[in-house]
């Protein structure tokens, strides 16, 4: 009785440390970011995707890069338990894998790298995530809630690969509202924070750490980032973009919880992407097309309305993965939002106010 108590009491102080830890050294990097921003001339253009009125300061990923890293390398040395042999091995490829795609941001604010280099450093991150054991060995069955015979290797690359530019994708065109990328990015992190350590058995409480950093990062960054924004995430949004694919699949493959969260920026992505190769554009061409920029544009929601909708949105089909046990009712749960996805993609399309878009650039962030 004594050796639990003690146990419950040493997991609840690491979950506060290093919630605090996160959320402390972020708001601690923010002002230097700000800084360093306008020192270094890293700001968006006025008039851009998103309409500014003056310039803004576009190294907000620096701050989430080092809380979350600082924060995460830190909780190793937390007396919790560890369950996982390879968990060293793939926090290492997380970090470095993240600290490339971190890199990539960073050209991309001063640079503004097209799609094809932005891509490229998409596949080397991803790359190096998998050489180091952070891969997709299997799906849950939804018909039956059994796991699913082993791949060959080849496939399991390409499955990973696949998700993990998806997720960096998704992540980057979301991020065009204040507070919008950041945020969802905490709803996702606390679902799988809370599946790793509450209903995993047993619970994963080492690994659950990571995407509690995550959570800490994100509320401190949304301080300074929900609206009226005083800085960007830039291309931090990449970034943020690898944590959620990586953390899902170092979670134990919890895809689907993420799928539940992400699925409507997931749909957006294919959506603009689909309609853009029918009209002949580059895919990757960065525009005011996608959701959260029509619902804007319409001018029936404030920005604030819209950056809340996309967070219960969020939240309640991702909160039905912690409720719902049967694999088969989580695949109807995700049926029921595509359904209702599809419906208000069609009724956005149908009742959008008429207006010229501006040309695109090829750029796929801030």
């Amino acid at each position: 009785m004594a050796g639990s108590l003690m146990n419950s009491f040493f997991e609840n102080s690491a979950f506060v440390l290093v919630f605090l830890m996160s959320f402390g050294i972020t708001l601690l990097v923010i002002p230097l970011a700000i800084w360093l921003s306008l020192r270094l001339d890293l700001t968006s253009t006025p008039g851009g995707r998103r309409r500014e009125s003056r310039p803004m300061p576009k190294l907000g990923g620096l701050a989430v890069f080092v809380g979350f890293s600082v924060s995460v390398i830190a909780a190793q040395w937390l007396p919790v338990p560890r369950f996982d042999p390879n968990e060293l091995v793939r926090l290492t490829g997380l970090l470095l894998g993240g600290g490339l795609i971190f890199v990539v941001g960073l050209l991309d604010d001063k640079y503004e790298l097209n799609w094809f280099w932005q891509f490229v450093g998409q596949v080397g991150a991803a790359g190096v995530a998998i050489a180091f054991q952070i891969f997709i060995e299997y799906f849950n069955n939804p018909l039956t809630g059994s796991q699913t015979d082993p791949w060959p290797h080849l496939v399991t690359i390409a499955l990973t690969m696949l998700w993990l530019v998806l997720m960096m994708n998704t992540v980057n065109f979301l991020d065009g509202l204040d507070g919008l990328a950041a945020g969802v990015a905490l709803i996702a992190g606390l679902m799988l924070f809370i599946n790793g350590a509450f209903r995993l058995v047993p619970p994963q409480i080492s690994v659950s750490l990571l995407p509690l950093a995550l959570v800490g990062t994100c509320t401190a960054f949304l301080l300074f980032n929900f609206h009226p924004a005083r800085i960007y995430l830039g291309g931090g949004a990449l970034y943020l973009g690898f944590l959620l694919g990586t953390l899902s699949i170092i979670g134990g493959a919890k895809m689907a919880t993420i799928l539940l969260v992400m699925g409507l920026p997931v749909m957006d992505l294919a959506w603009q992407a689909f309609s853009r190769l029918l009209q002949g554009r580059n895919p990757f061409a960065g525009d005011r097309g996608h959701l959260h920029f029509r619902l804007l544009d319409s001018g029936r929601l404030t920005h604030r309305q819209i950056v809340l909708i996309y967070y219960v949105f969020c939240s309640f089909f991702g909160g039905l993965t912690l409720f719902l046990e049967s694999q088969l009712y989580k695949l109807v749960a995700f049926s029921v939002m595509l359904g209702l996805i599809v419906v208000v993609f069609a009724l956005v399309t149908r009742f959008r106010a008429g207006h010229s878009e501006p040309s695109s650039s090829q750029l796929t962030s801030s």
